[in-house]
């Protein structure tokens, strides 16, 4: 039998990072008990981040510089997906520059439809193909998970080739225990009380899922070489370790740094286990949401030959820290701000140039003239290069999504509307010689300087607020050191 399983992993976090003591701060007139929770920090979305953009980056993660010749499919698992009705999984796939014979799907429903997608994909034995989930969860104000919540992404490439952890077994619990809903009108999560939910959901559904796993692996507890829970409930993973059996390794929560991403969230953990595991470890994964979903997987040798190109680890300490607990809230339109007549703009796309440059625009492409080798984005009827003025049906496509630049000039303008002041920009030079006039994003308190190395980040350049569609299009970043 054809190996196969994960051949890569990666892994995304949004840079800004919200101390919890400041969420406690402002409530504590009206919710003083927050406190107890103030600890560590979340993380959360800029306004130009949403459940698709943070997929595209945890896939650049783990795609690297290795060729995406071959991915036949992408998959994309969410419950806060910005289109009903628009196939979001197809807008990951023209930005990661994939192809139009690639096929996509879309996973809702449940916040296990992460790890329930992951365990189906590594069923179809052959396909070359990516499993992308990823969450931006809105919590109401003041509420419990507001404090718990948090938001991030993860990305698996499965093959036959190279694998670096494959299925050993797993199984599903269906049951309609409802431990929270949101229904399709509705922003923010209905939650019940948490002593039910832990008591006869936790307790009973998730062992019972785990045990069916552990027994298709044709293995126990006590073979295992680390245990995945991902739940916004804590003491949950230790709870159910004791109930199976399992007296070893926990894997970090991701509490302190991170906050329950939901969907995502035990395939991030997943992602930051695989930067730490050894030939020979087996995982056991659990996830809960309507039943349980369990999977244990193996670790191969081939886990010395791979490495993301950030990781988990990289993108949580890649952080932008804030105590500003009002631009959260502005982020995720929980604070309607009065921004003055300069946002009383449209922002209505037209969606036929979307369509006839979307190379361009999705895959962030420019041209380079075979005659002179000049750079130049957008791509225009003729070389830019005056000496030069080849027609265009002589430039080779240039990818710049993933080209070494810098800051060669840059202003902070606060008069402009932008929803997250100052707006920076500035020509961004990159290293194979183009030069673009771009948009700056998550600029700390350091500010930038020219020379500031820069890369490149997939994100939402105008939202249409009265329609309800968004045009993305990438920005630049401050690198971090050693990133």
């Amino acid at each position: 039998m054809t190996d196969y399983g994960i051949t890569a992993y990666g892994a995304y976090v949004p840079r800004l990072r919200l101390e919890r003591a400041s969420i406690a701060a402002a409530h504590k007139w009206m919710a003083p008990s927050l406190r107890g929770l103030g600890k560590g920090e979340r993380a959360f979305c800029s306004w130009d981040e949403d459940a698709i953009t943070m997929a595209v980056e945890a896939a650049r993660d783990a795609l690297g510089d290795k060729s995406r010749e071959g991915i036949d499919a992408l998959t994309l698992a969410s419950t806060t997906l910005p289109y009903a009705d628009l196939q979001n999984s197809v807008i990951a796939i023209g930005a990661l520059a994939l192809g139009g014979g690639v096929s996509g799907t879309d996973i809702a429903g449940s916040q296990r439809a992460g790890l329930s997608g992951l365990a189906r994909a590594l069923d179809a034995a052959g396909a070359d193909q990516l499993f992308l989930t990823s969450d931006r969860l809105r919590a109401k104000p003041a509420s419990t998970l507001e404090m718990a919540y948090g938001a991030g992404a993860a990305a698996f490439r499965l093959g036959s080739e190279k694998v670096i952890a494959r299925k050993l077994g797993g199984a599903t619990v269906a049951a309609q225990f409802i431990d929270h809903f949101r229904s399709a009108n509705h922003a923010h999560d209905y939650f019940w009380e948490e002593r039910w939910v832990r008591d006869e959901g936790y307790a009973k559904i998730v062992p019972e899922a785990a045990k069916a796993a552990l027994a298709k692996a044709g293995i126990s507890a006590a073979d295992l070489s680390v245990m995945i829970m991902a739940s916004p409930l804590k003491g949950s993973a230790e709870m159910i370790a004791r109930k199976i059996g399992f007296g070893g390794r926990i894997a970090d929560s991701l509490n302190d740094q991170v906050g329950y991403a939901g969907t995502a969230h035990p395939l991030l953990m997943l992602a930051g286990e695989l930067e730490q595991a050894k030939a020979g470890d087996r995982i056991l994964v659990l996830a809960f949401g309507q039943g349980a979903e369990a999977l244990v997987l193996e670790v191969t040798d081939a886990i010395d030959d791979f490495r993301p190109r950030r990781g988990l680890s990289g993108a949580i300490a890649d952080k932008v820290s804030t105590s500003d607990y009002l631009r959260m809230l502005s982020f995720y339109d929980e604070l309607d701000a009065e921004w003055g007549m300069r946002s009383e703009k449209s922002g209505k796309a037209a969606l036929t140039t979307l369509y006839r440059e979307a190379d361009q625009l999705s895959a962030f492409v420019a041209g380079k003239c075979r005659t002179c080798e000049t750079v130049q984005f957008p791509q225009l009827a003729y070389c830019v290069n005056p000496e030069c003025k080849a027609p265009a049906s002589q430039f080779a496509p240039e990818p710049l999504s993933d080209q070494p630049a810098s800051v060669l000039t840059f202003t902070g303008d606060w008069l402009s509307y932008y929803p997250a002041p100052p707006l920076y920009v500035g020509f961004v030079q990159f290293d194979i010689g183009a030069r673009l006039l771009m948009e700056i994003v998550d600029v700390g308190s350091e500010g930038l300087e020219v020379g500031t190395p820069l890369r490149m980040a997939y994100r939402i350049k105008e939202p249409d607020k009265v329609r309800g569609f968004n045009r993305y299009f990438w920005k630049a970043t401050p690198l971090a050191t050693g990133a």
